[in-house]
C-alpha cells in the first residue's frame, strides 16, 4: 500500500512529500466511513521509508525496516479528511546510525498541522533473523 503521491524535496536530514490519497473512498485504512487521524503515523513511516530509500540507494532497495517507536504524538483533529487539502508529509531525521533513525514528523494540510510527533525506526539487516516475543515475553 503506497499511500504518498510525491517527493517535493528532500536532502540527507529531511523528505517532504505530498498525498492525496485520504480523500478516496476506498482508502486501505478506512474504517466505517472514517479516516482516522492516527492514521496520520502510516503516512509519516511511508515517508520515513522513502527518505531512507533515497539516502541509501542500492539495487535491492533499503534493508526492511521496523517502526520500533512512536513518542509525543500529537493529533490535532478526528479525522485525516477533514479538509478537501492534499497532505503534505514531513519527516525530519533527528538522529541514527546504520540501523537506527529517530525523525520528528509532521502530517499537514495548508498550514494546519493534523498530526506530530517523533519515531524510531530501527532496520533490519538483510538476512537478519527476526526475534518474536511469545506469550508472557518470552522470546520464540
Amino acid at each position: 500500500m503506497c499511500l504518498l503521491d510525491r517527493v517535493v524535496s528532500w536532502d540527507r536530514s529531511s523528505v517532504v512529500a505530498i498525498a492525496g490519497s485520504h480523500r478516496r473512498a476506498d482508502h486501505p485504512l478506512r474504517v466505517a466511513g472514517r479516516l482516522p487521524a492516527l492514521c496520520g503515523i502510516e503516512y509519516a513511516a511511508q515517508a520515513m521509508a522513502l527518505h531512507r530509500g533515497l539516502c541509501q540507494p542500492s539495487e535491492q532497495g533499503p534493508a526492511p525496516g521496523v517502526l520500533a517507536s512512536i513518542r509525543d504524538v500529537t493529533l490535532n483533529v478526528v479525522d485525516l479528511d477533514e479538509g478537501p487539502a492534499d497532505l503534505q508529509v514531513e519527516a525530519i531525521q533527528l538522529a541514527g546510525d546504520q540501523q537506527t533513525k529517530i525523525y520528528r514528523f509532521r502530517v499537514m494540510s495548508g498550514d494546519r498541522v493534523l498530526v506530530e510527533g517523533r519515531a524510531s525506526v530501527v532496520t533490519r539487516p538483510a538476512g537478519a533473523a527476526v526475534q518474536r516475543m511469545g506469550p508472557g515475553g518470552a522470546r520464540g
